[in-house]
């Protein structure tokens, strides 16, 4: 019921969020409520008076992304979705982190509308919206055209000390101030505490000279419960066109609380029902659990000014159709993740070329990429400082530096976490299908970025090369054991490691076809022997039969580099032996597993006994295919030495693995 005497205040705005909050917290009896608390006159301020959003299309183009890098802080966010007018109702908040909520522990990307990227690992949202931002700065660049702004929008974000203090912070911000984003703006919420405590005793960098050294444009000492104060500086930080900004606000968290305010306390515990009363009482918040005003609701409400904000977009986009016809197709194509009509084309006619038959997958990868990348200009390839060796580059690429916005590759430096972070951001913006490279060793460092690759649904493509210890000296730092495996067992997560230049064609066209899963290629730096079984549908399937014939005595598993080592096995065994062996090339279990029971027993053969996987890793994945005893790999770390040397020593060598599989036959 309306209530006359109500005064909308921007006060009792921002107390509306704290206590939206603050109920929900302590409904679930698990939550953050201080950051929520602390930040609530920020994200008024912002999302009141700044934010161009339509709550009826969260997916529209030339909204103004909105990113809770702190994703602990979630129910902030969930609040202003709700009072807005965005699709999350007071039963959605009232059912916060239970079972299949709208309303999860931390913000989830596709599965609440609104939500701009998934949140939660610390510094991975701040570092999400610099390829935000880059996105936006590139597509900007490639379709505005005088008149025609199309693409035009800033990048928001929310952060606090414990983004600050993840590595993945300086990464991210040193590029940022690199490319002069100057769409990017990011208010860090200062209140000096972190889970376990008064964060001097760990953490005194001095933010702004940080900042102001990775060429930011810092905006200090703002009071982060002014609301003149917080809109003065953003009205400066959107004045400022060549840095991204910084805005430091100082707040206390759980602001309004009389015992826990400013204490880790309030951190990541419910307030308690005594210290909620006490709270109201405080706030002047005379409003039970879940009830807000109907005028409150009306002074947040988005729907009808972001409906006129995307209707005159939607005017203008029709005019620029109208005038630049072509370009106006391709950035719909681009922004909605399709490929080109032409594209199986594109790979049937690659597919043609001369083969090579021997050569590093890593330059099989570069050949390939050398015809992929005129026919497909949302490529956006990088390298975190690996390009060389990576080979990712191609003919004719151009860098993006500075304020050069007209390029297609990125130096990324080595910054493996940050690289990969940054590609999330480029995917979730849309417009580009980014891939980025560095050894698969070193993919331990970007580990958890991948992982939220994953965990998004996001077409990012990470090409990893050295993949095993063939790469020789550069010794056991270098040489990946257990990453093969232990890429695989990310869930949504397809990895590829072909063994010749039809493989690693086919895993390109699955990783760009594939817009819901990333795609891991591991490639191999040392020259591979090439043969070639040329049915590409067969090759699709993840794994099929590249040497021998479907009713073999003997079945070789095998991927990548040891699939020239398995054909050679079996063919020691034939030559030995009246054994018939057929040599299975499983570029992805991803993929395979995925085929009908039929394909995968006419492929593997119906005894496990009679099954070997050879592979210079950790076996532990390919006891899924094979008895454990039948696998053939690495169990302990590398050694420098030159590789084929090291391949020797290891027993990869087609006599040794002949003998090892000879017993195990004569032991059924």
């Amino acid at each position: 019921m309306k209530n006359p005497q109500i005064t909308i205040t921007r006060t009792l705005l921002a107390n509306a969020i704290r206590f939206l909050s603050i109920d929900a917290v302590e409904k679930a009896n698990s939550g953050h409520p201080g950051a929520p608390m602390g930040m609530a006159d920020i994200a008024e301020v912002l999302w009141n008076d700044f934010l161009k959003h339509n709550p009826a299309n969260p997916n529209w183009w030339n909204r103004d992304r909105f990113i809770l890098s702190n994703g602990h802080a979630s129910m902030l966010l969930y609040s202003l979705l709700h009072l807005t007018g965005y699709d999350v109702s007071i039963e959605d908040l009232k059912n916060f982190r239970q079972l299949h909520s709208k309303t999860p522990g931390h913000p989830e990307y596709g599965h609440t509308p609104g939500v701009e990227t998934t949140t939660g690992p610390l510094g991975q949202g701040f570092a999400n919206a610099v390829g935000i931002a880059l996105a936006e700065k590139l597509l900007a660049n490639q379709f505005n055209r005088e008149n025609f702004p199309i693409i035009d929008h800033y990048t928001y974000v929310f952060m606090g000390d414990g983004c600050m203090m993840e590595g993945i912070s300086h990464e991210a911000a040193s590029l940022a101030g690199r490319w002069e984003l100057g769409k990017l703006i990011v208010f860090y919420d200062d209140n000096g505490i972190s889970i376990d405590g008064k964060v001097y005793k760990w953490f005194i960098d001095d933010t702004k000279k940080r900042f102001e050294a990775y060429n930011w444009h810092v905006i200090p000492n703002i009071d982060g419960h002014n609301p003149e104060e917080i809109k003065k500086a953003i009205i400066e930080a959107q004045n400022e066109t060549t840095k991204p900004s910084l805005i430091i606000c100082k707040t206390q968290i759980g602001y309004g609380s009389p015992n826990k305010a400013n204490t880790e306390a309030v951190h990541g515990a419910p307030l308690g029902e005594k210290e909620v009363q006490e709270t109201r009482k405080n706030l002047n918040w005379h409003y039970p659990p879940f009830e807000i005003p109907v005028e409150i609701y009306q002074a947040f409400d988005a729907r009808e000014k972001g409906a006129k904000l995307e209707h005159e977009w939607n005017l203008l986009f029709s005019k620029y159709k109208e005038t630049y016809p072509d370009l106006a197709k391709e950035l719909e194509r681009r922004m909605n993740h399709h490929l080109p009509d032409n594209f199986d084309d594109i790979i049937k006619n690659i597919a043609k070329q001369e083969k090579p038959q021997k050569e590093a997958t890593r330059k099989t990868s570069q050949n390939i990429l050398n015809r992929l990348v005129p026919n497909l200009p949302e490529l956006l390839g990088g390298s975190a400082d690996l390009t060389h060796s990576n080979l990712t580059n191609w003919k004719q690429y151009k860098d993006i530096v500075g304020n050069h916005f007209d390029g297609d590759y990125i130096y990324y430096g080595v910054r493996e976490f940050g690289m990969s972070a940054i590609m999330n951001g480029l995917f979730l913006h849309g417009g580009f299908r980014p891939f980025g490279g560095t050894f698969l060793i070193f993919s331990d460092y970007a580990r958890n970025a991948i992982r939220l690759s994953a965990l998004m649904n996001l077409g990012v493509i990470y090409i990893l090369t050295h993949d095993s210890i063939a790469i020789g000296e550069d010794g056991p730092t270098h040489q990946p054991i257990e990453q093969i495996p232990s890429l695989r067992m990310i869930p949504n997560l397809q990895v590829f490691r072909p063994y010749n230049y039809l493989e690693v064609l086919i895993a390109w066209e699955y990783a760009l076809k594939n817009t819901t899963n990333p795609t891991a290629i591991l490639l191999t730096r040392q020259n591979v022997n090439m043969v070639y079984n040329e049915d590409l549908d067969s090759i699709r399937k993840g794994a099929y039969i590249i040497y021998g014939s479907t009713n073999a005595d003997i079945t070789i598993l095998s991927s990548g580099s040891e699939v020239a080592l398995a054909i050679d096995t079996a063919k020691f065994i034939e030559d030995a032996t009246s054994y018939k062996v057929k040599v299975v090339s499983m570029l992805s279990m991803e993929v395979f597993r995925n085929q009908t029971e039929e394909y995968k027993l006419q492929i593997l053969g119906n005894d496990k006994s009679k099954r070997f996987a050879i592979e210079a890793s950790t076996p532990v994945s390919w006891y899924e295919w094979t008895n454990p005893e039948n696998c053939f790999g690495i169990q302990t770390f590398g050694l420098s030495a030159p590789g084929d040397v090291l391949m020797k020593h290891f027993g990869f060598t087609p006599e040794n693995l002949k003998n090892i599989i000879l017993n195990k036959m004569k032991s059924l």
